[in-house]
């Protein structure tokens, strides 16, 4: 004789295939619900995973969250490193250092001072770029400032036009005084002697003074290098993290929607359990009803009454 079952309606929608037929479906979180359950309860206290201290909000970062090459060197230092784990920014831009370290050690060998600097500004998130023109005016000794001002006033048509002027007073007094008065007689050995030591200690001035624009364009260029190489390095890690981000965000979606689909199979289980429970309520009493009014028809007292 086949066991018959009671259920209680007050219990909620009733799994009428449980035991026999279609067993019901247990959805499971996944590894994403679970890490944001994590996540959760740590952000009532957050660890670092590496030095041990307490961290607030703003300073943490989940390891997760970690460009994957940057993770993965950090997971050499140290393997015990989980993807729900959390480190300070201090940490994570010290060990970004010694990644870039390393990978511009691979890139272009050892590393010179330019390098390191360029290194040290992207732990310590300080900017190269400055204005060489100006801190190169601030050091310039008195000598170097009288150098760039002769080689400025040689090199521009106010001293051409002025010096033209000059050579023609002085060889029209001359001419008109004759050759017994002239100071300077033609063919005018004065004014060659003083073209030729102005001319002598014009040049020097004025290699003085373009060796001086040579340190700066070299300063110059050594700066635009160090932005450069820095910016570099950052649109390679901004690249880099933003993919990761991108692949995160899809497989997130991914997972979400999963959970999604299977909690809409189970509400349709349960309503087509549901359904089919009704179905053979109805039947049941149905059945009672007809079998009570046979009954009730075939019963001789009533009749009788």
């Amino acid at each position: 004789m086949t066991e018959t079952k009671t259920f209680e309606p007050a219990e909620g929608i009733v799994d009428f295939d449980a035991g026999e037929g279609e067993s019901p479906t247990v959805v499971e979180m996944n590894d994403y619900t679970k890490s944001l359950a994590q996540a959760k309860a740590k952000s009532v206290k957050l660890i670092d995973a590496i030095t041990g201290q307490v961290l607030k909000k703003k300073d943490a970062v989940h390891v997760d969250d970690l460009r994957p090459s940057l993770a993965d060197f950090m997971r050499l230092k140290h393997p015990e490193l989980r993807a729900d784990d959390y480190i300070s920014r201090k940490v994570m831009d010290d060990y970004r250092a010694q990644y870039i370290a390393e990978l511009l050690t691979v890139e272009r060998g050892e590393l010179s001072n330019l390098e390191d600097e360029v290194v040290e500004s992207l732990k310590t998130h300080d900017t190269l770029a400055e204005n060489i023109e100006e801190d190169y005016e601030d050091h310039r000794s008195i000598g170097d400032r009288m150098a760039d001002g002769v080689a400025s006033f040689g090199g521009s048509w106010t001293f051409i036009i002025s010096f033209c002027l000059f050579l023609a007073v002085w060889m029209g007094i001359n001419v008109l005084m004759g050759d017994k008065q002239a100071f300077d007689a033609y063919p005018f050995i004065l004014l060659n002697l003083i073209l030729s030591t102005i001319a002598a200690l014009q040049a020097p001035i004025i290699m003085m003074s373009q060796r001086r624009q040579e340190q700066k364009d070299r300063l110059r260029a050594l700066n635009d290098y160090k932005v450069n190489l820095k910016a570099e390095l950052e649109i390679r890690h901004l690249h880099e993290k933003v993919d990761h981000l991108l692949n995160r965000q899809w497989e997130r979606l991914t997972e979400i929607q999963q959970i999604q689909i299977e909690m809409m199979l189970e509400q349709a289980k349960a309503a087509t359990r549901a359904i089919k429970a009704n179905k053979a309520t109805k039947a049941k009493t149905s059945a009672l009803k007809s079998l009570f009014t046979k009954a009730k028809d075939t019963d001789p007292d009533e009749s009788v009454n």
